[in-house]
């Protein structure tokens, strides 16, 4: 689908922006910061979605609410019997509709660390973990690490990405000090390595050398609503600071990464093809099977 919304984009010439505001705001700086050389050559990225989420318990079946259009709302999902976990927000939580934690805050913090990392897609994609702690109705892990590997220009390079749901320390000074959650990039290079945190504040911190002395850091808020706007009303598509072709490669990584944890196993991914290689099992799950009347087109 992903594939899908560049195509009808570029067909009809609409100015399409994928939400990821550190592309508006202070990733703007640090990205600028990396490809000066700031930290050497980055080999390695890893994403943070360490985000405190309470239970969702169980829910009943009931009754659809009063001007709920739950057959449109459902759109190409399976039907299911009406609860509320399964309507606003915890939807997140069931693969029915969500991707859980890594698909919802998680992908703005993929698109950073991709995007820092100078990659598009992969060529090996692992990821395991579960869901730990809680007794209740989701469906999609609360904790999860996943591990790509990039192969562009014949230059390697490494994200990981890690969610955690609950309790859970502070790395490379994001969002300390007060305790709570920890969500934002950090990047690796021989010279040193740079932290962007997403969470409260838009800022990013670099340390430098063995002695981590501190280097550049600045807090920059943008404006990802006032960049959308502009466009539209210019027609550049080339002002978009968030275009949705870049929101659509990182959206691939996020789906990558719950297939290798729901197959268990490492896929080996092919970005010419847009195929997992040898892996008939992995590739039926790039897309659902839709109720009638949703159907997503082959082609636009």
């Amino acid at each position: 689908e992903a594939k899908q919304i560049v195509a009808a984009a570029q067909k009809y010439n609409r100015m399409v922006q994928h939400g990821t505001q550190q592309r508006s705001s202070v990733g703007r700086v640090a990205v600028e910061k990396i490809k000066e050389g700031l930290i050497g050559d980055v080999y390695m990225a890893r994403g943070l979605c360490f985000k405190r989420r309470d239970t969702i318990g169980h829910k009943a079946v009931e009754p659809v609410p009063a001007g709920v259009h739950y057959d449109l709302w459902l759109g190409p999902a399976p039907l299911h019997e009406f609860t509320f976990n399964r309507f606003h927000y915890n939807w997140h939580y069931f693969w029915d509709y969500g991707n859980g934690d890594l698909g919802n805050q998680g992908i703005h913090q993929v698109d950073m660390a991709r995007w820092g990392l100078g990659v598009k897609y992969p060529t090996k994609v692992s990821a395991i973990g579960g869901h730990f702690m809680f007794d209740d109705d989701q469906e999609t892990p609360n904790t999860l690490t996943a591990t790509y590997e990039f192969n562009d220009g014949g230059v390697k390079k490494m994200m990981v990405f890690e969610v955690r749901h609950w309790i859970t320390n502070h790395e490379a000074g994001l969002d300390e000090p007060r305790p709570g959650n920890t969500v934002g990039s950090i990047f690796y290079g021989p010279k040193g390595y740079i932290a962007v945190s997403e969470e409260d504040e838009s800022k990013y911190a670099s340390f430098i050398g063995r002695e981590q002395a501190p280097g550049p850091a600045d807090h920059v808020v943008g404006n990802n609503w006032a960049n959308f706007i502009d466009v539209v009303r210019s027609r550049k598509h080339e002002d978009l600071f968030a275009p949705i072709e870049e929101g659509a490669i990182s959206t691939t990584l996020v789906h990558l990464a719950n297939i290798s944890y729901r197959l268990g196993r490492t896929l080996h991914f092919d970005a010419a093809s847009y195929s997992c290689t040898g892996d008939a099992e992995a590739n039926r799950m790039f897309k659902r099977v839709y109720r009638k009347g949703f159907e997503v087109p082959e082609k636009v």
